[in-house]
This record gives C-alpha cells, structure tokens and sequence, in this order.
C-alpha cells in the first residue's frame, strides 16, 4: 500500500513539474522577401550571396518589430511580379510605384520620393545638360531591360540608340568605358554610384525629368501585411529611424515628400 501511494505522488510530482515548465519557443515566423540585388543602393546581392542596402535594412528592422525571420528570395526585373505571390509575400528594392504594378499588386505607403535623370562621363558633362541633348541621333543610351528604367527610354527617347545591357551590377562601367554615353535611370541609384565612381557625373537630378514614389509590393489579397507595414513605415519616420537609414545609404535624409 504504503509502494502506491510513494508511485502516485510521484507521478503528481512529474505532473506539476511539467506544467510549471516554460512553454518551448516557437521558431520565428519567416517573412520571404524578393529582391533584384542588382539595385544599389537600395538592394545588393555580392557573388557569395551576401545582401546589402538600404531596402535590407529596412526590411530587417521591420521583420525584428514583427517576430519574424527575412527570408531574401533572388529575383529580376523581368520577372518580378510574376515571383510576387509565388516565392515571396514581400517585394523590396527601390521599387517604383507605377499604374501597371498597382493594378496587379498591392503597394504599401511610398517612402522615398524619387525621379528619372542621366548619368554621364564627367568629361562630357556639358553636352547633356538636357533631355533634348540627350535625345540626339548618335547618342547611345544604355539601359537595363525589365523595369522602369527601360519603360521611360522606349517612350522619351526617339532619336537616340538604345542599348539593353542585362548586368545592372556593371551597367555603369559601359559609360565609363565608353561603349556608350548616357545612363538613365532613378536618381537616387545616381548619387550613389557617382560616389563610387569619380569619373560619372549627373544630370538633372535636382531637376528630375520625372517624379516617382518608392515602395514596398505584396500580392492582392495581403492587406493585412500591407497595413503593418505602413503602420511601421509611419513609426520609424517620426521616431528618427529612417532618417538614420537614409543618411547611411543616400548621404541625406530623402523621404516620401
């Protein structure tokens, strides 16, 4: 008697130990985000697979605030909004707000108010102070395919040559090595590569030849994640967070408006 009595407390021992235990962490939620890579200084993505940028830190900042693990999915241009739904819920990276991409997709709040303007050899400078200079037969505008960049030469430029070139990691070396004249392309990716590159100078990026709003993509159907994230985006650019990032990445504050 006195042998079941020792084994039934023991067992009520076990029971209250076991409810009295912590509850085992759960694994962090993964947030699967698409990127081109090829966009600095929004997104990178070196040969060892290694991300960098301005879009990458935000994203992370916005996944810690939520529970959750960026997962960074490889995309393109090109391929884009067909990705979106189908390897990612999340699409950074310097992205253009657009009527076509609206149509299809859900946009959230724009964070980075941006426009089209030209990258040029310093040394010729002052024959493309304009888009007319610019728009000139014998001009050879480099352009990579896919995206927006590629949607403003075909409408603007009518005179000039354009050249698809699909390495956006290297584009800029083909004005530098003169193979061809003039880049087109947003003017915050300008400001950053004519740091990295003494011999580029801008054209027109006070003065853009266009205005454009960045942000962030989901799929239809996400308004949920779209509502968090703008409900992020409003917090980090009244408590300084995204000024911070900005200055890192742009050299100076640069937000929606």
């Amino acid at each position: 008697m006195r042998r079941t009595v020792l084994s039934a407390a023991s067992v009520l021992v076990v029971a209250i130990s076991a409810c009295s235990s912590p509850p085992a962490k759960s694994p962090p939620q993964a947030l699967t985000v698409c990127s081109t890579g090829d966009y600095r200084p929004f997104t990178y993505r070196d040969a060892e697979g290694r991300w960098s940028g301005m879009d990458v830190d935000l994203v992370q900042d916005f996944a810690r605030e939520s529970g959750a693990e960026v997962h960074l999915v490889p995309t393109t241009w090109p391929t884009l909004m067909a990705d979106l739904g189908q390897k990612c819920e999340l699409a950074v990276g310097g992205i253009t707000v657009t009527a076509d991409r609206a149509a299809k997709a859900l946009f959230s709040d724009p964070y980075l108010r941006d426009g089209k303007a030209a990258v040029v050899r310093c040394a010729d400078a002052a024959k493309y102070r304009s888009l007319a200079d610019i728009d000139r037969g014998g001009v050879r505008v480099v352009v990579n395919p896919g995206g927006t960049n590629e949607q403003f030469d075909r409408a603007n430029l009518h005179h000039a040559t354009i050249i698809e070139y699909p390495d956006n990691n290297t584009i800029f070396d083909q004005v530098i090595e003169r193979k061809a004249d003039v880049m087109i392309t947003d003017g915050s990716e300008i400001r950053w590569q004519v740091t990295q590159h003494p011999q580029l100078c801008a054209v027109s990026t006070d003065q853009p030849f266009t205005v454009a709003q960045k942000a962030y993509l989901m799929p239809k159907g996400a308004a949920d994640l779209q509502q968090r994230i703008n409900k992020w985006l409003s917090a980090i650019q009244s408590n300084g967070s995204y000024a911070a990032v900005s200055r890192k990445w742009l050299g100076a504050d640069v937000g929606p408006k």
